[in-house]
């Protein structure tokens, strides 16, 4: 009797083995294999990280194996079992994939094709097709739109981590669990004594040192020693956590009547304000998505506080973005005064602790949570609804999907919802972060999460205008490097169009409804893995280097913005600031945001092999080299750096949305 060599592997994760019965069909174009328990005797199969071969025997010429069913039955309790991947080497000695990379929950069976990438006009079998639209139809009942609130991108329909399904949980809950990773930072940042003392102001700047001390590193240590500055605060626009905002002014707005006079003395090169706008040395920073969102009222004895500033900036002779003139509200009028560096000093600190506060609000909120959080995660449930698992882009993009619907999930049930930790120490808390969202999402569009698009779009693309810009230096490496990726992998003409529309119901984004030309696929799916990856890694991991050292970028603000010059001083500027209580949990909210997933996989690392084929192979062999040269690259521009930039360094960038 012919006999085929069946070879499973068992995943690595905690619980991926299994107790129980595990039966195997292979299906081949002539006929199937009969139903085969897969034991040894005396053997314990199928164990974590486990690979076992089997002997299938089959009475008749199956064919072609097209496809291997994999079954699993209770055997005393239900077992959960995690399958790797299955091979088959066939009587004629060839040898045949089989990805899986999911879990078997319950009685569960799954129909697995043969590693290489189908699209769905390669399939020519009733037996291929009716696998696709099976495994498709089952997704689309399994991976389920919502909106989670109205005007927000729609997101997976679970209300909580434990009903998601098996494949996207992540594999310890308890390591993503908020409230215990923020107490834990808290606690091991020494600084549980405060977190429970809401309205104890500090005493002074220094006092902010008492938690400050456990947890400095290079840069926020440098942070803490120069956040007065005028270099820091503008160099931050260009590297810091929020490096998306900062836009050439081309012409001053109506609203921010700055005038020659008001900023002469801070002008270098005896031009006028009008011709160093001409000349291309001013920009803007303009916080308008936070005029009137609602501040957190969620504790009775605190006022907080909320403003709307914008904030014109000077590029020096020396290349450094200065900041020189500071609005603090929408509409100019003598109740809203313009900040200047010639004003009293505590003055002009103060805006600009203004600034940086809205600067955090609108990282935290829209650059962080909408534009990489939520956005990786509309694009990866369409992926699921609208790709089965044969199909390149699938394959493709599912590193880049890892987590990331498991740690929003996780957000909406501890961090972002009604009475959630974002209440405890942020400013927007109840319900100023939802306000923000649904704005700019009205303002979301396709092309600026292109990241060359979004650079250019503030013209602040040119190296020699901005020769510090390392963010914007280090991702286009980053965007090219990822974009040749897809364009080795793409070897097909269209995305199928309802991947593109089922994502967005939101009339209002601008999000292209078809893909026509390989060109703009190309486009599509760069986008989604630099987002996912790149992106985030920039606004993400540097929140320990630029919010620990808590005046530079205030979760909250106690006391209204100035209305008046002449009224600032150091106490006033201390009881604007965070409390002891919400101060420790803005530290231990930084400091756990920060930290990378324990067993990481970073940009090109891609253990879990869905491609097979050669070529692909190869592909991703020459991006990791790309990704090695570009690391190697920023490694040497950081020697020597007292202010290094490696937030778009390949090795320190996750594949996926994880943290």
């Amino acid at each position: 009797m012919p006999s085929y060599t069946v070879t499973v592997a068992t995943g690595n994760q905690w619980f991926a083995g299994t107790d129980d019965y595990i039966y195997i069909t292979l299906v081949g174009t002539e006929s199937c294999s009969e139903r085969t328990l897969l034991d040894k005797p005396l053997y314990n199969d199928f164990e974590r990280g486990a690979v076992d071969s089997y002997e299938v025997r089959v009475g008749e010429n199956l064919g072609d194996i097209v496809l291997v069913k994999i079954e699993k039955k209770k055997y005393w309790v239900q077992d959960d079992w995690y399958c790797r991947y299955i091979t088959v080497k066939t009587p004629s000695g060839d040898y045949l994939e089989f990805p899986c990379f999911c879990w078997l929950v319950n009685d569960k069976e799954v129909v697995l094709r043969d590693g290489r990438a189908h699209l769905p006009q390669d399939d020519k079998t009733s037996l291929v097709k009716q696998h696709r639209q099976k495994e498709l139809d089952g997704r689309r009942k399994t991976y389920r739109w919502r909106e989670w609130q109205p005007g927000f991108p729609m997101s997976i329909d679970a209300n909580r981590h434990k009903d998601l399904p098996r494949d996207i949980q992540f594999d310890s809950e308890k390591g993503v669990d908020f409230i215990l990773n923020y107490s834990k930072a808290i606690e091991n940042l020494f600084v549980n004594q405060f977190m429970h003392m809401f309205q104890s102001s500090w005493s002074d700047f220094s006092d902010f040192e008492k938690i400050f001390v456990r947890i400095k590193n290079t840069i926020s240590e440098y942070v803490m020693q120069h956040w007065k500055e005028d270099f820091m605060f503008g160099y931050q626009f260009l590297n810091g956590c929020n490096p998306v905002l900062i836009r050439k002014c081309k012409k001053l707005p109506d609203k921010f009547p700055v005038t020659h006079e008001m900023v002469a003395v801070s002008l270098e090169r005896e031009l006028t304000l009008e011709e160093e706008i001409e000349a291309g040395n001013i920009y803007i920073v303009d916080y308008e998505v936070l005029d009137g969102i609602t501040p957190n009222s969620t504790d009775p004895c605190t006022l907080q506080y909320l403003a709307a500033p914008i904030c014109l900036l000077y590029k020096n002779a020396h290349n450094k973005i200065m900041p020189i003139a500071i609005q603090l509200g929408q509409v100019p009028g003598e109740d809203n005064p313009i900040f200047l560096p010639t004003d009293g000093q505590y003055d002009w600190l103060l805006a600009k602790i203004w600034v940086r506060s809205s600067d955090f609000h609108h990282h935290q909120t829209i650059t962080h949570l909408l534009r990489t959080h939520l956005m990786t995660e509309v694009f990866g449930i369409a992926m699921f609804r609208q790709l089965p698992a044969v199909h390149p882009a699938f394959k493709l993009l599912i590193p880049h999907i890892r987590f990331t619907i498991a740690i929003n999930t996780k957000a909406r049930e501890q961090l972002i919802c009604e009475c959630g930790i974002f209440d405890k120490a942020n400013a927007t808390g109840g319900g100023g972060h939802v306000q923000m969202v649904q704005r700019a999402v009205k303002t979301l569009t396709f092309r600026s999460l292109c990241f060359p698009d979004m650079i250019k779009s503030r013209d602040v693309d040119s190296k020699e205008e901005l020769p510090t810009y390392f963010y914007r230096d280090d991702g286009y490496k980053v965007w090219e490097a990822t974009k040749r990726l897809a364009k080795e992998k793409s070897g097909f003409a269209k995305l199928e169009a309802q991947f593109v529309n089922s994502m967005f119901p939101l009339s209002c984004i601008e999000f292209p409804k078809s893909l026509k030309t390989r060109e703009e696929l190309i486009e599509y799916l760069t986008v989604i893995i630099f987002t996912a990856s790149a992106q985030h890694a920039a606004v993400n991991f540097g929140q320990y280097d630029w919010c620990s050292w808590i005046p530079n970028a205030p979760s909250t603000m106690r006391k209204p913005p100035p209305n008046k010059k002449g009224l600032a001083n150091v106490n006033l500027i201390v009881e604007s600031l965070p409390d002891r209580g919400r101060s420790s949990w803005h530290l231990g909210a930084v400091w756990a945001l920060s930290q990378y997933q324990e067993n990481e996989l970073y940009l090109g690392m891609y253990p879990d092999e869905h491609f097979t084929e050669k070529p692909v192979k190869d592909a991703m062999a020459k991006f990791r080299t790309e990704l090695a040269e570009i690391t190697s690259s920023i490694k040497k521009r950081n020697e020597g750096k007292k202010l290094p930039y490696y937030n778009m360094s390949p090795d320190k960038i996750p594949n996926s949305v994880a943290v």
